[in-house]
């Protein structure tokens, strides 16, 4: 796409030049249209250091290059479009570089003509604008999932963002309440791991600024709330050589190819690394650690299991030819997440990994009872240490990991430097 012509024919008068950083921040320029071209070619110029980059204030400037394929025009602005690039510096991409790191995984699953195919559930909250509170003070049911008057108390919300995705040609096909008050969750159809990755990161940037727009706060913070239910990011994942999905065998087990099960098996074999990068914040882990919430589930993992259709695991089937990932939250970065899930995956098919067994149980209530599974990292440092002790991660994601797990490591100990209500409380009179 020539973004000059694009420009007239759109009529738009700013572009959006953003990039994610290693903590999922979206970084961006205000490029007028009558800029774009030189833009187009050369890049905008930041400062690496300024952003969640692994860079100092000595390193030359970083170039996003725009994807012209990315182009979205701001349904609530259209004279505004946003496009995602990619980080150069030196004349050359910049590795640790979220979409730099997802492009060179696809490109690696391609050598073996692989595409990654995936759909992303992004929940989120609706609160207060100083997030205090939910916004709506009459969501106040124990069991509030798909309750129909308070999603259409948000109706004004919720439509603007789905006709926003109609207009994008998303195919958004569902929107409903979710498991805690004040929480959402809006569905489109999968695609490219790329184009669900662009369109992942722009959907938070949508939905940010549409309930701004309304006078409320959007969050995807894993767990806000300590007594509901978190937001989790479920990753639906299938697997594709041209027009035929290589998981799907109507021969196998639950409709699964071979493949299929080698590349949960990998998913299985580096999950507790791969929480270090799906599930990326303190937080996080007060989401898939968490006791039981107000409506009486999580509906997060804690163990490293898989399953039919059962979402009390970390990997739910179904149906045939694909698989759900139920362990990312909503501080995932959307490229990373997409990198990480490929190259466990990949490994999984190379290396023929075994799954291992099927549990059909309920983990909330009969986990207890296995003692063969794997358990998810407690906390952050557990899962940085895992990811940092990962070779296969280490060779298949490169520069990244050392960027990222050295910023990581300095939040986790600004976190512990950090003394919480809850410790005076308890520890004042020891």
């Amino acid at each position: 796409m020539d973004l000059v012509q694009a420009a007239k024919e759109k009529n738009i008068r700013y572009f959006l030049i953003s990039f994610t950083d290693l903590v999922g921040t979206q970084r961006a320029k205000l490029v007028p249209a009558e800029a774009i071209g030189t833009m187009a070619k050369n890049g905008a110029g930041f400062a690496g250091f300024a952003t969640w980059l692994d860079m100092t204030p000595a390193d030359p400037d970083v170039f996003a290059i725009p994807d012209p394929d990315s182009l979205i025009q701001l349904p609530w602005k259209p004279e505004v479009a946003w496009l995602a690039a990619d980080p150069w510096m030196n004349g050359k991409p910049v590795e640790q570089a979220p979409r730099n790191l997802l492009k060179r995984m696809k490109a690696k699953a391609a050598e073996s003509a692989l595409q990654l195919k995936s759909g992303v559930e992004c929940e989120f909250f609706l609160i207060s604008p100083d997030g205090a509170s939910v916004k709506d003070s009459a969501d106040r049911q124990a069991k509030p999932c798909y309750d129909q008057s308070a999603l259409m108390r948000r109706y004004d919300v919720i439509s603007e963002i789905c006709d926003g995705m109609l207009k994008l040609g998303w195919n958004p096909y569902q929107n409903d309440h979710e498991d805690a008050n004040g929480q959402f969750e809006m569905n489109w159809d999968y695609g490219d791991a790329l184009v669900t990755a662009d369109r992942h990161a722009f959907f938070k940037y949508m939905v940010k600024s549409i309930a701004e727009k309304h006078e409320m706060r959007a969050t995807f913070m894993p767990k806000p709330f300590s007594h509901l239910t978190g937001n989790g990011c479920h990753v639906h994942v299938s697997l594709w050589k041209g027009d035929q999905n290589v998981f799907e065998d109507e021969q196998g087990e639950l409709g699964v190819s071979s493949q299929g099960y080698n590349f949960i098996g990998g998913i299985i074999h580096s999950a507790d690394a791969l929480a270090a990068i799906l599930n990326p914040t303190v937080n996080s882990y007060k989401r898939i650690n968490a006791p039981r919430t107000l409506s009486g589930a999580t509906w997060s993992p804690s163990s490293v299991t898989y399953s039919g259709n059962n979402r009390t695991h970390m990997i739910r089937i179904p149906e045939g030819g694909r698989f759900e990932l139920r362990l990312a939250d909503g501080a995932a970065n959307p490229y990373t997440m997409q990198a990480a899930l490929l190259a466990a995956g990949l490994d999984g098919i190379q290396g023929r990994r075994d799954p291992g067994r099927r549990l059909d149980i309920n983990m909330y209530t009969e986990g207890h009872l296995v003692s063969d599974v794997k358990h998810l990292p407690l906390n952050l440092l557990d899962a940085l240490r895992a990811l940092q002790d990962s070779k296969l991660l280490n060779e298949s994601l490169g520069e990244y990991v050392p960027a990222y797990l050295k910023l990581k490591y300095q939040e986790w100990n600004d976190f512990s430097q950090y003394l919480t209500d809850w410790e005076r409380t308890t520890t004042l009179d020891c």
